[in-house]
């Protein structure tokens, strides 16, 4: 007898151990942030999207396509989203920067329709543009029969660090505090936000995988125009120092801007730059030097962004070149 009970405790210690998490937007539990909050004090207001495609286990049908970049920033209508198509990636940046405080300092919003038609994104943080750092997640809904393409049975009690986990109009909130333990990454002062949508495929051909190494399920395929995590904006919750529209307009100038190939990259400005970086919108490093180095620069057609640095700020601004 004695067996027998002592299993089924582990039985329910294990069935009881699968996390429970808040639940969907108006009911008790829920962490959900409204789009209209007075705890909202800023938006994004830069977004670059690498599209993702309609279908990824079909490749041929092409890329997403629903919306525009500038549809990712400003304030969550309900209306104007930018869809990322599977795997597609937004990167958006704020000035002033996100900082860390107490509880959430940022919120994201999808569009879904429902409380239970959840379509999934993974969110990475960067304060130097260059490298990001992925909220860990998790999603603890079955992954042995694939949610279909118009299947509204997700549950949002399952899901954590996952945008998207709510209904239009409720942003999912995340807490830099949570990444605290990373040293590289200064978490009063978060530049960028990278939001890459989840493959909610079971297929191990194509699917997104958890922190516990769990597929996550959401409706797949979805080969619409429209595929994908759809963004509707991103709300900063707790701002860093310093706006960066104030220092572009007085104190630091960067020019020309578009910028043709075969011209010098030149700063203009009494304040002294430690640093200059510029990534490509990828992330990927395209030049880290001195001003003086900075002259002798040749970038290749496309969007940058150029990050300049001194002890009392950040600067940032998209480059153009063509």
């Amino acid at each position: 007898m004695k067996q027998i009970v002592t299993l089924l405790v582990l039985l329910f210690s294990t069935n009881c151990g699968i996390a429970q998490f808040d639940g969907a937007a108006g009911t008790p539990s829920s962490l959900a942030i409204y789009k209209d909050s007075s705890a909202i004090v800023a938006w994004a207001n830069y977004c670059q999207v690498n599209r993702g495609w309609l279908d990824i286990s079909d490749k041929a049908q092409g890329l997403a396509s629903y919306g525009q970049d500038v549809y990712g920033t400003g304030y969550a209508d309900g209306a104007e989203v930018v869809s990322l198509g599977d795997s597609g990636v937004a990167t958006l940046m704020f000035n002033p920067s996100i900082a860390n405080g107490s509880g959430p300092d940022f919120a994201i919003f999808e569009n879904s329709f429902s409380d239970n038609f959840l379509e999934l994104a993974f969110v990475e943080v960067s304060s130097n543009g260059v490298d990001f750092y992925r909220f860990p997640a998790t999603s603890n809904y079955p992954d042995t029969a694939q949610i279909g393409p118009f299947d509204a049975i997700g549950d949002p009690t399952l899901l954590n660090n996952l945008a998207g986990k709510y209904r239009v109009g409720y942003g999912t909130p995340f807490d830099l505090s949570e990444l605290d333990i990373i040293p590289e990454l200064n978490i009063n002062q978060i530049t960028h936000v990278r939001i890459v949508d989840v493959v909610g495929s079971v297929d191990s051909n194509y699917g997104s995988q958890d922190i516990n190494g769990n597929w996550i399920n959401d409706p797949f395929p979805t080969p619409f125009p429209s595929s994908g995590f759809d963004l509707d904006g991103v709300a900063v919750l707790h701002q860093g120092p310093l706006t960066i529209d104030d220092l572009q307009n007085d104190e630091i100038r960067l020019y020309p801007n578009p910028i043709s190939a075969n011209q010098a990259l030149k700063i203009q400005t009494d304040i002294t730059i430690e640093s200059i970086r510029i990534t490509n919108i990828d992330g990927g490093l395209a030049f880290e030097g001195s001003e003086m180095e900075l002259k002798a620069l040749q970038l290749s057609s496309g969007t940058y962004f150029v990050e300049l640095r001194s002890p009392e700020f950040i600067f940032i601004q998209k480059l153009v070149v063509f």
